[in-house]
């Protein structure tokens, strides 16, 4: 009896080490895949940035400069071509598409409450990213304190890359959206 006891003994011993490189592999794949790592198989970059600066007026002359069809006035660049509503105008539900760089992409307002200081867009460009970008503006005297939050994530691998490097650039784009919206306010203060 004690022969075959040693016998079972040991094929489970040798079971056990012949499934430890593939409990290793799936370890190690596991943890990359909680920390979104980029060699872990099928699972595609996410990022989430947030910056936050002061606009010089009140809420109700910021928060419109954020509709698609007005952010024209203050970004350089900005050229949305609206499908919806028509002639354009900025409130929940407008669709339009915009350019970066070689590509097109197509957003949707999914929230423009002027009266919580809230808005929020969500585009997609084809078979590469999605990005849901929500602002949150709060009244503070005479002046408004916005934040931005750029959440992206890769459609497939070889868009990984890109949106790490868009949320490298989304980490330092405060100054600059802050520099250009009180220029455009400084430059209306009398309208």
């Amino acid at each position: 009896m004690n022969g075959s006891w040693l016998f079972v003994l040991g094929g489970i011993c040798g079971a056990a080490v012949a499934m430890l490189p593939k409990a290793a592999a799936h370890l190690h794949s596991a943890t990359h895949a909680i920390r979104g790592d980029p060699a872990s198989p099928g699972v595609r970059a996410h990022t989430e940035e947030k910056f936050s600066f002061t606009a010089h007026a009140a809420m109700d002359r910021v928060l419109p400069l954020f509709g698609a069809d007005k952010e024209r006035a203050w970004a350089p660049g900005w050229n949305p071509r609206f499908l919806y509503p028509q002639p354009a105008s900025d409130e929940r539900g407008m669709v339009f598409n915009a350019a970066h760089d070689r590509l097109s992409s197509i957003w949707v307002n999914t929230d423009f409450d002027t009266k919580n200081g809230r808005v929020q867009y969500v585009y997609a460009i084809p078979d590469a990213l999605i990005t849901v970008i929500t602002l949150r503006l709060k009244s503070e005297e005479n002046q408004t304190k916005v934040e931005v939050q750029y959440d992206r994530t890769a459609l497939r691998a070889e868009a990984d890359d890109h949106v790490r490097e868009m949320a490298r650039q989304d980490s330092t784009a405060g100054p600059d959206w802050e520099k250009q919206i009180n220029q455009y306010l400084e430059k209306r203060k009398g309208s």
